[in-house]
């Protein structure tokens, strides 16, 4: 039976949005210290130059050198900062992971941890929401985890 538009209960629909959020992301191999960085635009060179620098000021306290891991991402390989990496080695050093290789690379651990500790089997009615659930999970690994280590640790 066609029911008239006008007798219709109202419905509220919520038009799919393009808005996400993502991290960039780095654990501390010594005591799994784990630092990140929200990027609410874009992945792209410009704001991954700003997590290397943050990440650069942040492992120059503390005395060593520090090899950041890395895959083949476009943004990973940039011209826009590619002075600043080779005039940051050997102080801070990268290391480019095989092309098509992301069970390599130990971020993707972490990542898959914070899914299941924070996302994983829940409704999120705002992008907020996610975003609190999320980093309240980093902010957990902010002074250093021993799973985080372990689960990152290159053997």
């Amino acid at each position: 039976m066609w029911i008239p538009p006008e007798e219709k209960d109202p419905i509220l629909l919520h038009h799919p949005t393009n808005k996400s959020v993502g991290y960039f992301g780095a654990v501390r191999l010594r005591d799994g210290k784990f630092v990140y960085r929200r990027e609410e635009e874009n992945f792209n060179g410009m704001t991954y130059f700003k997590f290397i620098k943050h990440l650069r000021r942040i492992a120059s306290h503390s005395g060593r050198w520090p090899v950041v891991i890395i895959d083949n991402a476009k943004y990973h390989h940039a011209i826009l900062h590619k002075d600043w990496r080779l005039d940051a080695e050997p102080q801070f050093s990268f290391e480019y992971l095989p092309p098509y290789s992301p069970e390599l690379n130990p971020i993707e651990r972490v990542w898959k941890l914070t899914r299941r500790k924070g996302t994983h089997n829940q409704y999120f009615p705002t992008l907020d929401a996610i975003i609190e659930s999320v980093e309240n999970v980093f902010d957990q690994w902010h002074y250093g985890d021993e799973t985080l280590r372990r689960l990152c640790a290159i053997i």
